[in-house]
């Protein structure tokens, strides 16, 4: 073995073992075992383990996965709710040099199986309770894992009758099967793809973004000072883990050695209880979570004494919902990011200069996206035609582009889709926005006509191409309408063929059937679409129609 790693020349200045050390989150959760391996790690379903239980269950379950035989670079699926497992998994993968990829467990059965059949994982990991979603989504493509994983004390009877066509374990049966012959190790480039996230699907099929070790690493990095991170927070994870790695908290925590209560479902009881006897003192979520909150009844509030410090995204909340929040006793930062950069990138970062101003003119403040994280080296608003810096007026719109070291590597096998998004030095986001006198980003709209429904993309290019499924459409258009629960909702315009009829109701169950229940519309209208003299239909016509409606 050499003390070198010859990476730039072979002059005295190359980098040496000692000096150059991949970056990657793995290296946090090492950190926390050896320094703090006493603290609570995890609390689930009263069960509490420290960070030094959790860095030998990632480690049995790396070195597991090694002993089937999973190369460096494969992948594994998991089909799981908010768990320890989970947790764990956001480490333990890449500790064996796989990659980790986890699916949105609101997805139809064929979407699932359309991310299986592209991700090709040599093992799933799925929690006992959503096993028919995963036999439903396997049923949808041809690929098979060698083994699947199934997160449960123990199989029952009647789920070990579900007939794999692949062999089938318990989560801690596999666990405790490593035999300690293979080994993991940290990776050797910290370019190495880390997990493999897929999209919503706002171009009408799920995109899967590849992210990198490094990465990882500076977004954990990033996050505590941009959130004002104390050492042993007390964090509720009321984010998905699917969703961008849970926004990379379960990174930064361990960084941090913070505690992480984990939970199946979300509700406004169970959020104020856990503040209220647990301590809580930072979560996150879209911006439903907070609506759930300010909404919740009497008898399920609960008063409580420390501030909590709540990171939103999806989709800026509404002045009233922000009002109300803070004055339950919780700080809201809003943040920006899509999956193609690991998650958040912008933030609305709050100038003390701005507490006396009444709260309208800082609810105006507080729904701008904001400026960027300090892990991201460049974000700014590009003119759609010259390609140059928009005014910063709060007027000009331009298309926001990023220089990050928090960028994905790429699409899988799809070289131009990538091509496409990488332009100029820069990543295109497909968000339209415009930047005010202080530099602060605030988003428009958008290029695709994604639609944000408590905190989901909608492509409404998807529900589209559903709907054009029934004989009776002659053009479909689906847009987003104000909603005050979820933020947006999509709604469905239709134009019918002569001499046919629908009605609402039969078009939103026939959407139900064919895609998950938070993308069908929530209402439908039937009138003669607007069009340009080309025939293509006038979107923007349909959203100021609903807009005039309030």
């Amino acid at each position: 073995m050499t003390d070198s790693i010859d990476i730039i020349n072979n002059d005295h200045t190359r980098p040496r073992l000692a000096n150059y050390v991949p970056l990657t989150p793995i290296s946090f959760l090492q950190r926390a075992a050896r320094v703090h391996g006493h603290r609570v790690a995890t609390i689930f379903n009263g069960v509490s383990r420290t960070w030094q239980e959790t860095y030998d269950r990632c480690c049995a379950f790396a070195n597991a996965c090694l002993d089937r035989g999973l190369m460096r670079g494969e992948v594994v699926s998991v089909l799981a709710f908010n768990t320890p497992q989970m947790v764990e998994m956001q480490f333990s993968v890449a500790m064996a040099g796989g990659v980790l990829n986890t699916i949105n467990t609101r997805l139809d059965a064929e979407t699932v199986g359309g991310i299986l059949q592209h991700a090709e994982p040599r093992l799933i990991v799925v929690d006992l309770d959503l096993i028919p979603v995963l036999v439903n989504g396997l049923s949808h493509c041809e690929h098979r894992p060698q083994e699947i994983i199934v997160i449960d004390s123990e199989l029952t009877a009647e789920h070990s009758k579900i007939q794999f066509d692949c062999l089938n374990s318990n989560y801690e049966v596999f666990i405790n099967s490593a035999t300690g012959q293979n080994q993991w190790t940290l990776p050797s480039d910290e370019w190495e793809t880390y997990g493999l996230n897929y999209t919503s699907g706002t171009g009408g099929r799920p995109k899967g973004v590849l992210i990198h070790h490094r990465g990882a690493y500076l977004m954990a990095m990033g996050t505590i000072p941009a959130w004002n991170v104390p050492k042993h927070p007390i964090y509720l994870y009321t984010v998905p883990m699917f969703h961008c790695n849970g926004w990379g908290h379960a990174w930064m925590l361990a960084l941090v050695a913070g505690t992480i209560i984990c939970t199946k479902k979300i509700s406004a009881k169970l959020i104020f209880d856990a503040i209220a006897d647990m301590g809580v003192t930072h979560f996150g979520g879209a911006p439903i979570i907070l609506g759930l909150l300010i909404n919740a009844s009497l008898d399920d509030r609960r008063d409580f004494k420390q501030t909590v410090q709540v990171m939103t995204a999806g989709a800026p909340p509404p002045p009233a919902v922000l009002e109300k929040t803070e004055q339950l006793g919780m700080t809201v930062t809003q943040v920006y990011g899509l999956t193609e950069t690991f998650g958040h990138i912008m933030l609305c970062d709050w100038n003390n200069a701005w507490d006396s101003l009444d709260f309208e003119e800082k609810a105006k403040i507080k729904a701008r996206q904001g400026v960027q994280f300090t892990h991201t080296q460049e974000v700014d608003v590009l003119d759609l035609k010259s390609f140059e810096p928009v005014i910063r007026d709060g007027y000009a719109q331009g298309e926001i582009v990023v220089k990050s070291n928090t960028i994905m590597k790429g699409y899988h096998k799809d070289k131009l889709a990538t091509d496409d998004v990488f332009s100029n030095g820069y990543f295109r986001t497909g968000d339209i926005a415009v930047v005010h006198a202080n530099g602060y980003i605030e988003v428009k709209d958008r290029l695709k006509d994604v639609i944000i429904s408590g905190g989901e993309n909608i492509s409404s290019v998807e529900v589209e191409n559903v709907l054009y499924r029934l004989p009776q459409v002659a053009f479909a258009a689906v847009v987003a309408k104000s909603d005050e629960k979820w933020g947006e909702v999509p709604v469905a315009f239709l134009e019918l063929k002569p001499n046919t009829q629908l009605t609402g109701d039969e078009v939103i169950n026939f959407c139900r059937s064919h895609l998950a229940g938070f993308k069908s519309p929530k209402s439908v209208y039937f009138e003669t679409i607007p069009k340009t003299a080309t025939g293509k239909l006038q979107k923007f016509m349909l959203r100021n129609r609903l807009r005039a409606q309030k």
